[in-house]
């Protein structure tokens, strides 16, 4: 655009700003025939060179007919037609005319003018949507994640599975590891995936966390608890001068499910000390470290594979393999976080925070032998596999319950006993077996006529101790026993145990009608219970009491030989009591 033309639209522009609101087509019809132009090149033009005054914003900009609950009714809709359908949305036509049509939202506004009702378009509930942030593009943005940090190296493991995808290793003896090839192995193929299912190779990548050292177990067959435990057991045994990764984490994160859960795994974490963090289904971010290793891992070192002239043909190949290339990533690739390579931050390792891992077969007897529940014994003892340990300083520990013991890794004759602290975490504190004297008696017992030594008190009697406090309204144990031994009636006799009984009215119930007995017919003849003579003794014995005597006895055989009614007794006590009032009376005279 020349000078001479910006100077021309100039002066349109200020021509038609100076005619006014309405006036200024004419100007505009008059300068484009001037120019030989149209009018709309020319309004093109002007819009290059003219800068427009900002439009006024309307007053009910940003408010919307539709109310937030209306909103919220739409957007529950929206995502669980998404849910449900798995695909994709339904759209908010649908899911407007779905809920207009059963009575849910109105979704619109009335003209004051008119009465009308003017429902919204699909556009407008769109935006107030995202207005009110409800839109399912925004629902379905990623919640806010938090950023993990470790204390030291073994502080925190991660461990995760993963199928190579690319390789499996034939059963028979000699072939190689072979390449699965996609013309065989897919998705519509399943006969021959189920053929090779119990050759194909899985990777367990182990993660330390403030390290980042990777290690790399190869296993066959599946995802199981046995290969997590080789996996973890491996991991942790010391493997030489160039590999100096191992130990026993304080916990280990893995994913849901049933091989990382199983009673194997948990077993010997419990037995080790671990704490074991199963991570929420649907959360692989929770341990993005290993799942970031499982990546480096494929592409670092199995991209190398299919180069080698002679491939691996075995599993131990694979995994002498895997751990020299672990050897090499750890010692000389940088990590990012860290800038420096993964082995010589971990052996910034202080000897408190490197705890040694016993023997990979003491380990293995470890995972397939579960806690023992054990009893406490009044003395607060227990006995496991012949010996006597005190669990005296075990908190809120009470006779009669069982707690759960293992073995010790480290010591033979030690134990551990599991228990969950105020945290809510299961935690273990390691008992010594307790001395016994040349006579059987527990060294730590008080000598008889020397010592005293009182238990410590147990969650129970403290708590006993302070209900009796409050039954008796004391302060203290000693006030508490004397209000008791007073027999002073419990919460000072203000509780009324019968006022829920005579606090509820009763309902008068209405009479039921009944049938008259017919005394015309012949009542049924009901007769005495016949008593031979010991069982008549006995009974008038009991009546008569200290009246009785035992001539009374011969009386009766006498003059009842072959027994009598039961009816009778009270005549016959009666009869035997005048009889011997009679008597004493000529005694008397």
């Amino acid at each position: 655009m020349n000078p001479a033309l910006l100077e021309r639209l100039q002066a349109v522009a200020a021509d038609a700003q100076a005619a006014g609101h309405g006036k200024k087509g004419p100007v505009y019809v008059a300068a484009a025939a001037e120019m030989g132009v149209s009018v709309a090149t020319l309004q093109r033009q002007l819009k290059q060179v003219v800068v427009a005054p900002a439009r006024k914003r309307r007053a009910d900009a940003g408010a919307s007919a539709l109310t937030l609950e209306e909103a919220r009714k739409i957007s529950a809709y929206l995502m669980e037609s998404r849910r449900k359908l798995g695909k994709r949305l339904s759209s908010i036509e649908d899911a407007v005319e779905v809920l207009r049509s059963n009575g849910l939202i109105a979704a619109g506004r009335t003209d004051e003018e008119t009465g009308e009702f003017i429902p919204l378009c699909a556009a407008s509930i769109g935006r107030a949507l995202r207005r009110y942030a409800l839109h399912p593009d925004q629902l379905s943005r990623p919640t806010p994640k938090t950023h993990l940090r470790s204390e030291h190296p073994n502080h925190v493991w991660q461990i995760d599975p993963s199928l190579c995808v690319l390789f499996y290793l034939p059963s028979k003896a000699g072939q190689c590891l072979q390449v699965m090839d996609e013309t065989k192995f897919y998705k519509n193929k399943p006969a021959n995936i189920r053929r090779i299912e119990k050759e194909r190779v899985w990777r367990y990548v182990i993660t330390d966390h403030t390290s980042g050292v990777i290690y790399v177990h190869y296993v066959l067959g599946a995802e199981s608890g046995k290969n997590l435990v080789e996996a973890f057991i491996a991991a942790t045994q010391k493997r030489g001068g160039d590999d100096p990764f191992h130990g026993i984490p304080r916990m280990v994160m893995v994913d849901p499910g049933s091989a990382n859960t199983g009673a194997v795994f948990r077993n010997l974490c419990r037995a080790l000390g671990v704490q074991l963090q199963v991570n929420l289904p649907g959360q692989p971010w929770a341990k993005g470290q290993v799942e970031k290793g499982n990546d480096i891992v494929e592409r670092s070192f199995e991209s190398r594979l299919r180069f080698m002239t002679q491939p691996p043909t075995s599993l131990e190949e694979i995994n002498s393999a895997g751990w020299q290339w672990m050897r090499w990533f750890n010692g000389q690739k940088k990590h990012s976080r860290t800038g420096q390579p993964r082995y010589a931050v971990w052996l910034r390792i202080t000897a408190q925070q490197l705890v040694v891992a016993p023997d990979a077969q003491v380990m293995r007897e470890l995972a397939i032998h579960a806690a023992e529940s054990h009893k406490v014994s009044p003395q607060l003892t227990i006995s496991y596999q012949g010996k006597t340990y005190s669990v005296r300083d075990i908190p809120d520990v009470l006779v009669g319950e069982n707690i759960s013991v293992t073995r010790n890794p480290w010591r033979i004759d030690a134990v551990q006993v599991l228990y969950t602290n105020e945290d809510g975490r299961e935690v273990m504190q390691v008992l010594e077996p307790e001395a016994r004297d040349q006579f059987g008696f527990l060294q730590s017992g008080a000598m008889l006529g020397e010592e005293y030594k009182a238990q410590p008190e147990t969650r129970a009697d403290k708590e006993r101790k302070a209900i009796e406090r409050r039954v008796m309204e004391t302060e203290t144990d000693q006030a508490a026993a004397e209000k008791r031994k007073a027999q002073s009636a419990p919460f000072g006799g203000r509780i009324d145990p019968m006022k829920p009984i005579t606090d509820t009215p009763l309902p008068d119930y209405i009479p039921k009608r009944g049938t008259d007995l017919d005394l015309d017919s012949p009542l049924p003849q009901v007769e005495a219970v016949r008593l031979n003579t010991v069982q008549a003794a006995k009974r008038l014995r009991s009546r008569m009491g200290d009246r009785w005597q035992p001539e009374h006895f011969q009386w009766l055989q006498e003059r009842y030989p072959e027994g009598l009614a039961e009816d009778e007794l009270d005549k016959i006590s009666e009869l035997l009591t005048r009889r011997q009032e009679t008597s004493l009376k000529l005694v008397g005279l």
